[in-house]
């Protein structure tokens, strides 16, 4: 199987599930984000979990194609930068997600981004 269409099954439906709850549950979402933020254990070891999966990516697939592809790519270097700014600077990290979450219509706006992103990923994964 292409590496391309391997990562796209891996990352399309989580994502897109993650838009959609963004969406469909905002508040939830909300609530469970500031728990998230109140830790920065908690943000260092997602920084951790993400850059490994960033790494994993970028290794697998660094690819800079103009087309549907170059989502996986700038997804995993996008995950390098997020993992090592929550490993660095778990505080501004904390500080720079309760603003996003306090405006509602950013975190909407971020759901429907992922629905976008997760719907291409789905569908070049599963259906193309």
């Amino acid at each position: 199987m292409d590496t391309s269409i391997l990562i796209a099954k891996l990352m399309g439906l989580p994502v897109l599930v993650a838009g959609m709850g963004i969406l469909v549950n905002t508040a939830g979402y909300r609530d469970m984000a500031k728990d998230f933020l109140k830790s920065e254990a908690l943000i260092y070891l997602s920084g951790v979990l993400i850059l490994v999966t960033g790494l994993a990516i970028v290794i697998a697939h660094n690819r800079w194609a103009w087309d549907w592809t170059l989502i996986i790519t700038i997804f995993g270097w996008m995950a390098i930068l997020g993992g090592i700014f929550r490993m660095t600077y778990p505080a501004w990290v904390a500080k720079v997600g309760s603003n996003f979450i306090d405006r509602l219509g950013v975190m909407r706006a971020g759901g429907v981004i992922w629905i976008a992103f997760g719907a291409v990923l789905t569908y070049f994964g599963f259906g193309a």
